[in-house]
């Protein structure tokens, strides 16, 4: 483990961020973190403060006064990392969602509330959808082998089988309360007690079962006192909400039953489920004032044995014999320094029975390990069942040698700077801890936990990992913290590789996430830099082709034959007449009719594919120099056929309004620019068309593209500006100092971009992106830009007619490299 990057707060002369008392952290699957202060003034008000950051972004926090009355006591994203839960001690729960999709801006409409009762758990109703990893297939071909869905019911159906959304909290009086959120946008809320004798609850948590019930685990804080486990069951009667619960076996903590021992640790400081739906395994952690111990415990069925009087009487065979549950514990560990803070893992490994000797093996997988913070500032990451450590991390303020023992460690006298709250990432490769100063610190986590690995085998954990988060649609910025520039070339062939070996249903729903993916790796490395460029442009080519291709309608409604858009990549593909007219002939024309404001009100698109196409041929003379963005474009049949029925499309949509054709600046007045442009792109394309076999552009084809800047003014392509995130700039064992609200003078990228025209200029006019329109050195519009890739977008949409809008709903809630978007100063990102 080492250190990424620390953020801290200003100090600012009237108000300070310190941490709140307890402290609550979360991380969402989207690479969002969110975590609490206390903001205090100088006549000692507390403001309780919700911060939500993007982690390739920490300085740009966005901090939400909660309106909390009291101590924000725990904080939970969805699955899908776009809502946040916060609850108080005040027995309030509100449901923050973002506003107008931005990352950094959000809104509670909704939540509920049991006055004056603290909230000591909280979490969503689980949604049904459970993936496992097999760790043991990942050298399969198939991804449904490495990845299978398991049978998991949701905790609330709807009529169909659709999941109900909502959440389940436990306060400290033994109440357990469940809202659900009903599709009209209502909230029906109901609280049963976990049990007729209700005592109080100091620490909960909740856990999911794959029959759709629910499993809370509660102590009152003394290790002489039992853990109780109830079993929760959610229904809706008569439009009312139903909890009935159930007592489960209980257990006592390993720790307190040594007579010698059971007062040394009087406190369970620690409750916690292995994970969301793994009920039957519970960690749990019982501390003095300077150590704890930690236990991991297993519920399992046991056989009952039968006295032989009732043997002899009702003999019992095979699957008749009376079964029990009962807690077993699995390992415990002693004499550790006092436990501040634990992280769990997210990541769902198919378990085995071997399970218990992986710590002892020389390969670790993420998400076997679980974190531990202590009070004497470090961090031990132990494996989740067996407890033995796997990794350490010293903070600064607490150095030790490296050939120190992990956990006989001596006691510091002075209170060292502790994490009180951490998170580890959904690949489980990143770790944030916020300490008692209220410091952000994030940690790599090598998939190695430091074994020696060689190259091949660190390449194969981080290639399954990112083949997990194209599946999931879970974001990857903590995989590419691993990636080293002389990994990205191998990482992007062996990626695609396995990409090609999918179902062509399967690559088609991947095909996007694949491609920004490798544009997010190609970023890490010099060598591949201009390939991003390259990347995102097909990402834009596929989506407009998409969406001028669903404009078109056939002439006669519930056809059986084909779409026009099928029908046209099939004529295109099977005529190849360098001719554009002559390849119109074999249309119907009438199916691309469309309303004149539309054809109008595409023009700005239709102009980036001619000058795309314009810039592709021009280009090819110096197809040798793979420094230049579009290269490789140059031998992509695939690509190079969107092109050639996007400009069959305008042609047609040029006959009907000319004013909606891409604008070129000829040398001659009668000159026929789209036929020119077809004609060469058609010869292109047939030297590497998929069909045929692959040729080399044959001289003639290379002299007349030679002319084309001497017949038209070759645009110059506005490509997506550089980012301006961390991750290409993090170098290992050298950690960034960071302060919140303030942008950093970050240093030079490794990968520094070789073409300085990639790079805008501070006071050069800007561009959206995604409409195609100049925006001016100084937008006056609101604008938006993707927290990865960068791309910039007004807020609001100028135009309103129908075409557009449906343009626009490809990238309203997510970029189309499927990072999420944030505001922007007018000023510019």
């Amino acid at each position: 483990m080492d250190l990424a990057y620390v953020c801290e707060w200003e100090k600012w002369p009237k108000s300070t961020h310190c941490p709140s008392v307890p402290l609550a952290c979360a991380w969402s699957c989207r690479n969002l973190i969110a975590f609490t202060t206390d903001l205090r003034n100088d006549d000692q008000d507390l403001t309780r403060l919700i911060h939500i950051l993007d982690t390739e972004h920490p300085w740009d926090v966005h901090s939400i006064n909660s309106e909390h009355s009291e101590a924000i006591t725990c904080l939970e994203w969805d699955q899908s990392g776009s809502r946040l839960l916060s609850a108080d001690a005040n027995g309030q729960i509100k449901c923050w969602s973002m506003a107008d999709h931005l990352a950094n801006s959000w809104e509670s409409p909704v939540g509920s509330l049991v006055e004056g009762d603290p909230i000591v758990a909280l979490s969503w109703l689980h949604n049904g959808v459970k993936l496992a990893l097999h760790v043991e297939k990942s050298g399969a071909s198939s991804f449904g082998e490495k990845f299978s869905r398991v049978k998991f019911s949701p905790s609330l159906t709807l009529f169909g089988g659709k999941p109900m959304e909502g959440w389940i909290a436990v306060t400290v009086s033994g109440l357990v309360t469940v809202s659900l959120l009903k599709p009209s946008g209502q909230v029906l809320t109901s609280t049963e007690s976990l049990c007729r004798l209700r005592g109080r609850v100091a620490l909960a948590d909740i856990a999911f079962t794959g029959g759709g019930n629910i499993v809370v685990a509660t102590a009152d804080g003394s290790s002489a006192s039992p853990v109780q486990f109830y079993k929760v069951c959610v229904s809706v009667v008569s439009e009312k909400c139903r909890i009935d619960t159930e007592i489960l076996p209980s257990l006592f903590m390993r720790c307190t039953a040594d007579p010698n021992r059971k007062d040394r640790f009087p406190a369970i400081t620690h409750l916690k489920f292995l994970a969301r739906d793994m009920s039957e395994q519970v960690l749990l952690c019982a501390s003095s004032q300077t150590s704890s111990s930690v236990e991991c415990w297993s519920l399992r069925k046991e056989g009952l044995p039968v006295n032989n009087v009732f043997q002899q009487i009702s003999p019992v065979v095979g699957d008749k014999q009376p079964m029990i549950l009962k807690w077993r514990i699995l390992s415990a560990t002693n004499d550790l320094d006092r436990v501040s803070a634990v992280a769990l893992p997210k990541l769902p490994i198919s378990l085995t029975n071997t399970d218990l000797k992986v710590a002892s093996d020389t390969q670790f997988y993420p998400g076997l390990g679980l974190a531990l913070a202590f009070h004497d500032g470090s961090v031990h990451i132990v494996h989740r069942l067996s407890l033995q450590t796997m990794a350490v991390f010293y903070s600064s303020a607490a150095p030790r040698s490296a050939d120190e023992p992990a956990i006989k460690r001596p006691r510091t006298t002075s209170p060292a700077v502790h994490f009180k709250a951490m998170q580890l990432s959904w690949t489980s490769l990143a770790l944030v801890g916020i300490d008692s100063h209220g410091k952000l610190s994030v940690l790599r986590i090598s998939p190695s936990m430091g074994h020696p690995l060689d190259l091949s085998l660190a390449l194969r954990h981080l290639l399954f990992l990112l083949e997990y988060c194209m599946v999931t649609g879970y974001d990857w910025w903590d995989i590419l913290l691993h990636v080293q520039p002389a990994m990205v070339q191998s990482l992007v062939d062996r990626l695609h590789e396995e990409y090609t070996r999918q179902t062509a249903a399967l690559q088609q729903v991947l095909s996007t996430r694949i491609l920004a993916m490798k544009a997010s790796l190609c970023k890490l490395s010099p060598c591949t830099a201009t390939r991003v460029c390259d990347y995102h442009a097909k990402l834009f080519l596929t989506a407009v082709s998409s969406t001028l291709k669903s404009l078109l309608r056939p002439h006669i409604l519930n056809t059986p034959d084909k779409s026009p858009g099928d029908r046209l990549a099939e004529i295109c593909a099977k005529v190849t007449d360098v001719d554009i007219d002559k390849v119109m002939i074999n249309l119907k024309t009438e199916e691309f009719v469309l309303d004149m404001n539309t054809l109008q009100a595409l023009q700005q698109l239709l102009q980036w594919v001619g000058d795309f196409v314009l810039y592709l041929l021009a280009s090819l003379p110096n197809q040798g120099a793979p420094l230049r963005p579009g290269h490789s474009f140059l031998r992509d049949g695939a690509s190079l056929g969107l092109l050639r029925e996007l400009m069959v499309v305008i042609r047609i949509w040029g006959l009907l309004k000319p004013s909606c054709l891409p604008v070129y600046t000829a040398t001659s007045d009668t000159q026929d620019s789209m036929s020119l442009l077809f004609r060469l792109l058609t010869k292109l394309w047939i030297c590497c068309r998929d069909e045929g076999p692959a040729s080399e552009p044959d001289e003639a084809l290379v002299d007349e593209c030679c002319l084309l800047p001497s017949q038209l003014l070759i645009p110059s392509l506005d490509w997506l500006p550089v980012s301006d995130g961390l991750v290409s700039r993090l170098q290992p064992k050298q950690p960034l100092r960071l302060r919140f609200g303030k942008a950093p003078a970050l240093p030079g990228s490794a990968t520094a971009w070789p073409l300085d025209g990639l790079a805008r200029a501070p006071g050069q006019p800007k561009i959206d992106h995604l409409r195609r329109l100049h925006l001016g050195a100084h937008p006056t519009e609101e604008c938006k830009a993707c927290t990865r890739c960068g791309c910039l977008t007004m807020l609001r949409s100028p135009n309103k007619t129908t075409a557009v809008r449906q343009w626009e709903q490809r990238w309203i809630k997510n970029c189309l490299c499927g990072g999420l978007w944030r505001r922007v100063p007018l000023s510019g990102p």
